[in-house]
This record gives C-alpha cells, sequence and structure tokens, in this order.
C-alpha cells in the first residue's frame, strides 16, 4: 500500500466524505488517490480560503471535511480560520505540505515556513509534523481528535516525509 492510499483510507475510515484542495506538487499523490474514490467528494478550489469556506458549508451540510493545501497560503487563511472555522467551532482537518525547510529548492517557500508554525500556534490549532512516513500511524487518532473536539487541526507533512524535493 502507497502512502497515498493509507491517507485515503484514512480520510474514508474516518467517515470524510467532502475534500477540496489547491494544487500542490507533493500533495498530488494524494489528491490523485482522493480522485480514485468514490465514496469521497473531492473538490478542487483556486484558493485556500475559498477552500474553507467550501468545507464549511460541507459541514453545515452533514458531510465532515478536509482540506488539502501548502503551508504558504496559510497567511490568506487567518481569517476565515478565526471568523468562520473556529468561531462556529467547525472540526477541519488540514493536510499541509510544509514547504521552505532544509533543501527547499525555491526560496520563496523558505519565508513562509519561518511563520507557520508561529502562526498555528498563535491561533490555538493543534499541529502535527509528519517528518517519516511512519508518522502516518497518528493520523486516525488525529481525524478523530478534530471531530471530537469541533476543532481545526494541521497535519504538516515535510519533505522528508514524501520522500524528498
Amino acid at each position: 500500500m502507497t502512502i497515498h492510499e493509507r491517507i485515503a483510507d484514512d480520510l474514508v475510515a474516518a467517515g470524510i466524505g467532502f475534500i477540496t484542495s489547491v494544487p500542490c506538487k507533493q500533495l498530488a499523490g494524494v489528491i490523485a488517490e482522493i480522485d480514485r474514490r468514490p465514496d469521497l467528494l473531492h473538490v478542487p478550489c483556486n484558493k485556500e480560503d475559498e477552500g474553507m469556506g467550501l468545507c464549511a458549508g460541507a459541514w453545515m451540510g452533514g458531510k465532515k471535511p478536509c482540506i488539502i493545501m501548502q503551508n504558504t497560503a496559510l497567511g490568506v487563511t487567518v481569517n476565515t480560520l478565526a471568523t468562520l472555522i473556529q468561531f462556529y467551532r467547525m472540526p477541519l482537518p488540514m493536510l499541509i505540505s510544509y514547504r521552505g525547510e532544509l533543501g527547499e529548492p525555491v526560496a520563496c517557500q523558505v519565508e513562509m515556513a519561518v511563520h507557520t508554525k508561529a502562526l498555528l500556534n498563535q491561533l490555538h490549532i493543534p499541529t502535527y509534523h509528519f517528518h517519516r512516513q511512519a508518522d502516518v500511524e497518528e493520523l486516525p487518532k488525529i481525524l478523530d481528535y478534530t471531530f471530537m473536539c469541533n476543532k481545526p487541526v494541521a497535519i504538516l507533512t515535510d519533505a522528508s516525509f514524501w520522500g524528498g524535493y
């Protein structure tokens, strides 16, 4: 079983029925796997804050949502996270590729990496950082947690998790 299949299986097992994503090279395999699953409704979006709005609508419509995104766009989601997702106590697992660490080939990715964990901490969003593929063993517990306490959670997956840049 590939890591992409494992993540998709865990999402299905958690009862997630709606997923939105913004294109990302590191997350492309997960997105492709989700597209192959008839039990997962995948609606690509243009921007991460727009995707969070779609997830809020899915939640209000009775579906468990998930967003797949890059950390470099976390800044544009702060208002949506605080005034929509958190204010209305909506659970939202955020599967996030964590760009900008050691080995990053694109200089502009580095700056947001410096701020990602601080922003999530300031928003009081529980954050889990996957460095090795074995870390995916925690995913079912993380998904249960977000839906149990009606809070967003961030799952940062760095380049080493995905096998490099």
